[in-house]
């Protein structure tokens, strides 16, 4: 690469990260919040907890607007929870408000049935078995009754509507409660409901984790890595899926479907093996380090672009960065050729970044793999008395913790980097393809030394985990979307 295209330097980025981190005398004084990209201030909670905490805000709202709990539910449901809106909403215009929360109809008027026939069931009955709604509408209460059982067994709960065709008025929870007799479909409402009122407060998030009832609170909103105390199970707060960072939530939902549509055309293109460049011998990668070597001809190269690993320490950059064809638009006069061109380009483009993500996912696998050998070789070790203890090999596996953590990082600058090149106009792409291509390479670097980490130095290799680390941390201080504004800006 020309020294005029890129002005940043290991050196450069390095002083960074120092600066980022502060000086050992001030480690104490640091606010995490302005240091650590990934800090995140969140609690566990049990299912008891969480409805004392929803149970609360019922009971302040209802006293502070004199409505039922009934009623303070449903407007704290359609409101996200939002209670001083609500008041303030209320205060300037209830019946807005209550129309709006699908409490009262719109139509300004009740309807009033001056028979005692249900129009359900087509039954003439006594007063006081109907039973209506603020929009007027009255049924018989066996009808009610069997419509809240049938809207339970699909798993409806807050949603419950008025059975008039075209009536879009909430059944309140007292209500629905005081008709369904059976106490397995109250204890199915009930919890059908309690899930409602979590997925609508902004602050609450389940544990995605099997079978884990703990949920999750933050007045942080932003896509930070929660992880679940009881069950370890870490995810994206803000969306819910697999954490993500570099790449905000919108990106990766648009990555992940871009992959379920194309994964069968990238994998019938790319393959799990490759031939040496040098002898083209056929090599299958077998372990998570992206530096190969050959076994027929000791060659040593990268597995993602085939070339020579000694230029890599100058030409990373070049192996992680996407190269546009320049030739194009120049290839084909024809307007249909251009087309397939431009086609075939975009795929290219596309498999480019999907091979490496899937690597990268496929390394983090194969490490794994690659620990559990070394596990079994220093167990060997430590029986046989051969002069070390586990505790002389802890080091080893906390670095082997870092490297998965850092090349999670970097399998997802993947999609970040694909969307972003799809704008020229952005000013920060070179910065970006520049610290991840470093990241890169120290990543790899630390998982050949792990890898031979029986012959090879344990400072060398906290030395490397230090550098790999901060590495991430630089990266992701640049680029991680911390607030809600910054994802959308």
């Amino acid at each position: 690469m020309e020294s005029d295209d890129m002005d940043y330097s290991d050196d450069d980025d390095l002083d960074d990260a120092m600066d980022y981190y502060g000086n050992e005398d001030d480690i104490d004084n640091v606010d995490p919040k302005k240091t650590d990209p990934e800090f995140f201030q969140y609690e566990c909670l049990t299912v008891d907890e969480v409805e004392k905490l929803l149970n609360e805000s019922v009971e302040k709202l209802s006293n502070t607007l004199k409505i039922t709990p009934s009623l303070a539910k449903v407007l704290l449901n359609e409101h996200r929870w939002n209670s001083n809106d609500i008041i303030e909403r209320y205060r300037d215009n209830a019946s807005n408000l209550l129309v709006s929360s699908r409490i009262k109809s719109g139509n300004g008027k009740k309807v009033a049935h001056v028979t005692l026939l249900c129009p359900v069931c087509i039954q003439s009955q006594s007063f006081d078995k109907f039973q209506n709604l603020s929009c007027g509408h009255s049924f018989c209460k066996n009808c009610w009754s069997m419509h809240f059982e049938i809207q339970v067994s699909q798993g409806i709960s807050t949603q419950i509507r008025c059975m008039a065709a075209g009536c879009d008025v909430l059944v309140p929870e007292d209500l629905v409660l005081s008709l369904l007799s059976r106490p397995q479909i109250r204890d199915k409402y009930n919890q059908f409901s309690f899930q409602d009122y979590v997925k609508s407060h902004p602050e609450l998030r389940f544990c995605p984790g099997t079978n884990c009832q703990v949920i999750l609170r933050s007045q942080d909103l932003s896509s930070k890595k929660a992880s679940c105390k009881t069950c370890q199970t870490s995810f994206c707060f803000q969306c819910g899926n697999d954490y993500h960072a570099p790449t905000d939530c919108v990106i990766i939902k648009k990555w992940l479907t871009k992959c379920a549509d194309d994964s069968e055309t990238a994998n019938y293109i790319s393959a799990n093996t490759k031939d040496c460049p040098k002898c083209n011998i056929c090599i299958e990668k077998n372990g998570g380090c992206n530096h190969m070597q050959c076994m027929n001809c000791k060659h040593d190269f990268c597995w993602m672009c085939l070339h020579d690993w000694k230029s890599h320490g100058s030409e990373y950059y070049e192996c992680s960065r996407y190269k546009e064809n320049p030739n194009i638009a120049n290839e084909s006069v024809h307007a249909q050729e251009l087309i397939h061109l431009q086609a075939r380009e975009a795929l290219k483009k596309y498999l480019h970044y999907y091979e490496r993500w899937e690597n990268h996912s496929k390394s983090l696998q194969l490490e794994q793999q690659t620990l559990e050998r070394l596990k079994n070789r220093i167990n060997e070790k430590v029986m046989k008395g051969l002069n070390s203890t586990w505790i002389d090999w802890q080091y080893l596996f906390t670095a082997a913790t870092l490297l998965a953590k850092c090349r999670y990082t970097l399998q997802y600058t993947y999609p970040f980097a694909y969307y972003a090149s799809m704008d020229p106009t952005s000013s920060r792409k070179d910065l970006f393809e520049y610290q991840q291509a470093q990241l890169e390479a120290e990543i790899e670097n630390l998982s050949w030394k792990i890898e031979r980490a029986e012959t090879t130095d344990r400072g060398e290799i906290e030395n490397q985990m230090d550098i790999c680390e901060k590495r991430r941390l630089t990266l992701l201080k640049d680029f991680f979307p911390t607030t809600t504004s910054d994802m959308n800006s």
